[in-house]
């Protein structure tokens, strides 16, 4: 079963930057495809990128040009590096494996924290 460890959330001003990581094991990682997520308070968990297994990525539109996901698949860690943050961007970040709609999972991470202050 995949176990993953999301880290690197935590308190920035708007504009700033966060890198955010996700390790996985107990999955094969370089053949799946991975997705990050975010649930902010009151709000339904989203999709917000999505990165397959050959590295062809996809963003939600609010993120786009601001957001970048990759992936190490010798580390088993996939990446989203966050720029140009803003105060909407606050949630908790969850990854999971296949990038599918958030509603077919039912069992998460830890999540990481992410609040971009104004």
């Amino acid at each position: 079963q995949a176990r993953l460890v999301e880290s690197g959330g935590g308190l920035v001003q708007a504009g700033g930057s966060l890198r955010l990581s996700c390790e996985a094991s107990g999955v094969l990682f370089s053949n799946n495809d991975m997705g990050w997520y975010r649930q902010a308070p009151g709000k339904q968990r989203e999709l917000v990128a999505k990165i397959t297994a050959r590295s062809v990525t996809n963003y939600i539109d609010s993120v786009k040009g601001r957001f970048t996901v990759s992936r190490d698949n010798a580390k088993k860690t996939v990446y989203l590096q966050m720029n140009s943050l803003k105060p909407e961007d606050t949630a908790v970040y969850y990854c999971a494996v296949g990038g599918r709609p958030p509603n077919v999972y039912t069992n998460w991470g830890q999540g990481t924290q992410v609040t971009v202050s104004s």
